[in-house]
């Protein structure tokens, strides 16, 4: 699941709504912060990984060789 942050959407609504989706059986979730230049990383079971200004994210272990490449996102 990628859900990308728009001007106009309140982070904490996104957040609640990315760990509703893991809570209900996603196995990976990227909730992408272009104003913030972060990447929030949901997985079952573990706490939220947050990366800032990442260039890439990898799918591994659930999409092994996807990569997202952020450049363009930025």
């Amino acid at each position: 699941m990628i859900e990308l942050r728009s001007e106009s959407d309140r982070l904490q609504v996104l957040q609640d709504k990315m760990q509703e989706y893991i809570d209900n059986g996603t196995q990976l979730g990227w909730l992408i912060d272009r104003k913030q230049h972060q990447v929030f990383i949901y997985r079952p079971n573990t706490s939220i990984e947050v990366l800032n200004n990442p260039k890439t994210l990898d799918g591994e272990p659930l999409l092994p060789a996807f990569v997202l490449d952020l450049s363009q996102v930025w």
